[in-house]
């Protein structure tokens, strides 16, 4: 079976980072590189000069010029083939091939029941990816697979910690039953997590600091700091979903406490009382139809919704004093739920933190979090030419 390849301790820290950063796709000049890691231009430019003389990068073409002479492009030698990706969500699993440095080729969705088990969603999902693989050019080969969850993840087990409406994932071996199948490294991670680095990186304007919100049926949330997903001691960095709120009141949260914002500004929250007042609705998918009709009830629920997530996102704005705030998920396509966040975030965070604070919708819409789990597959997948190339004084 293939196994996730560690880099030698011996590769020296900065010449892993520009792997990296280089291999996925994120930088493919020495500027680029220089702006993502933030050091002088000139260490870079010497530190990649070694790399290209050991071979462990190359220069191919010409990249994009941003005034004077065009930049040779960089890349990792032997850097080609597909990474499969994959976004388990609750009835639906949306899957995608990557190409080696972050372009999708393709995509496709399948019907699953996440609460059917692991086993079988991951049939699905297994079954799904090789009819994808099927479908590349020339061959193409499969270098490595990542999923997203909808639930605590434990990166290093590869499983899931006591998700919700998620029976007996808790603690299932995500990691290795996916590798077993398929052969080839798997990267599992939560699905907030994957939307906010694929977020982090898919807006024009880039910044090192961000927070990502996914507002859907639940509420879910991630961290960059310095262009580097956060998870905190424990795993649990961004996880807003169960702050208490006053509004909250005693209503009982799929943790087992009550009270959470979960239980006032989700999807979920809005199809409950949207039943309780007469509507035939089933899921979030039916109120966003009720919300784009202009249904009075449901867009001043939405509205409301989006004021109780924003009185939360305003403490974190005024904590972690982020570069941007960007929302995703089902309920950020609807304008009422967006305008009522932006206001309590203007309204309520102390200006030092919003004077040049960005909000904006999700760049990448249902492609985030499939892009996300793909770049921290690729910071998994370097390449290791360097360990086995380099020069004994470089390392």
């Amino acid at each position: 079976m293939a196994q996730i390849v560690r880099p030698r301790v011996g590769v020296p820290r900065l010449e892993r980072e520009i792997l990296v950063l280089v291999s996925s796709g994120r930088a493919r000049s020495r500027k680029e590189i220089a702006d993502s890691l933030g050091i002088a231009p000139s260490t870079v430019s010497q530190r990649v000069q070694a790399m290209l003389a050991s071979g462990a990068l190359e220069e191919t073409g010409e990249g994009a010029s941003s005034g004077g002479r065009r930049p040779r492009s960089l890349r990792v030698p032997g850097s080609t083939g597909y990474l499969g990706v994959v976004d388990v969500g609750g009835t639906h699993a949306r899957l995608g091939i990557l190409r080696h440095g972050g372009e999708l080729a393709t995509t496709t969705e399948v019907a699953i029941a996440v609460a059917d088990g692991p086993e079988p969603v991951l049939t699905q999902v297994t079954a799904a990816l090789r009819e994808l693989t099927g479908t590349l050019p020339d061959g193409g080969r499969l270098l490595g697979v990542g999923i997203s969850l909808p639930g605590p993840v434990d990166v290093a087990r590869r499983a899931l910690d006591s998700p919700s409406r998620m029976p007996g994932w808790s603690g299932f071996d995500v990691g290795t039953w996916l590798e077993d199948a398929l052969d080839v490294p798997v990267v599992v991670e939560n699905d907030a997590n994957a939307m906010a680095v694929g977020e982090h990186f898919g807006h024009a304007r880039r910044t090192r600091h961000s927070v990502s919100v996914k507002a859907g049926s639940a509420i879910g949330s991630g961290i960059l700091v310095d262009d580097r997903l956060y998870r905190g001691a424990g795993g649990g960095a961004g996880d807003i979903t169960h702050t208490r709120v006053p509004a909250g009141g005693d209503t009982p949260c799929t943790c087992g406490n009550r009270g959470c914002l979960e239980t006032v500004a989700s999807g979920a929250h809005l199809v409950r009382l949207l039943r309780e007042q007469g509507y035939d609705v089933a899921a979030t998918a039916d109120v966003l139809r009720l919300v784009r009709d202009a249904d009075p009830v449901a867009t001043t629920l939405a509205r409301t919704a989006g004021r109780h997530l924003g009185e939360v996102l305003c403490t974190v704005v005024n904590f972690f004093n982020p570069g941007a705030v960007y929302l995703g998920g089902a309920l950020s396509t609807l304008e009422p739920f967006v305008s009522a966040i932006r206001s309590q975030i203007y309204e309520g965070a102390h200006p030092l933190t919003t004077r040049d604070l960005v909000i904006a919708p999700s760049a990448l819409g249902a492609d985030a979090n499939l892009v996300g789990v793909g770049r921290l597959l690729e910071d998994t997948l370097v390449p290791h030419a360097l360990a086995t190339t380099a020069p004994e004084g470089s390392r």
